[in-house]
């Protein structure tokens, strides 16, 4: 009965499709040529991947310093980037696993750093609240990829809930650059846990409907 279920949730991940997803076949014909160049002069994927980082580190770099504008745009112009790495690999054909790993990963390290930024600068500047914001920004942001990472690991896919990490990107980045980050921050504390919540329920109910609940 369980094979059954986990074989049957495997086949329904491709209809299961995220506003991330969404987005990404919506604006396919902006970021496919612009992949295909990328692809023609030779750059690779997970190369497109660490560069994204790095933009994103240096980003964080001005957050630390308080520059939340200059910072904030680093972030909003590697948003971009952070969608070119995915739309290089399936315009080669051949999307690997350990691609698609890399590229998870570094996801979470680039928000991290993100809030890392965030962080030395309010606690430097001993502002308690806006750290305990960062906190519970960064510990829900985790925990919403977390959830969905280790529901695929049973064979169950959710990407439901309302801040998904394209959802976040478009709240913070923005926000960054008009230099009101505490709007962002409360809004990303809160509903990030409301999308971890979110997620833990839609699995249950699969596990419900499928006859893997115990």
């Amino acid at each position: 009965m369980e094979s059954s279920f986990l074989a049957e949730q495997l086949t329904q991940k491709k209809e299961r499709l995220g506003f991330s997803d969404w987005m990404r076949r919506k604006f396919g014909g902006i970021f496919n040529p612009l992949a295909a160049f990328l692809n023609r002069i030779g750059l690779m994927p997970n190369t497109v991947t660490l560069i994204g980082l790095i933009g994103n580190a240096v980003g964080a770099y001005f957050l630390a310093r308080g520059q939340m504008t200059i910072g904030g745009i680093w972030v909003l112009l590697m948003g971009p980037v952070d969608a070119l790495d995915g739309a290089m690999a399936r315009l080669r054909g051949h999307p690997t696993q350990f691609g698609a790993f890399v590229d998870s990963v570094t996801d979470r390290y680039s928000e991290l750093a993100i809030y890392g930024g965030l962080l030395i600068y309010y606690v430097s500047r001993q502002e308690w609240l806006p750290a305990a914001l960062v906190y519970l920004a960064a510990s829900g942001s985790v925990l919403v990829s977390y959830i969905r990472a280790r529901a695929q690991s049973v064979g169950v896919e959710t990407k439901v809930g309302i801040l998904t990490r394209f959802e976040r990107y478009l709240l913070l980045a923005p926000a960054l650059v008009f230099n009101i980050p505490l709007v962002a921050l409360w809004i990303l504390a809160v509903f990030t846990h409301i999308t971890a919540i979110q997620r833990i329920l839609d699995v249950r109910r699969q596990f419900r409907q499928g006859g893997g609940y115990r």
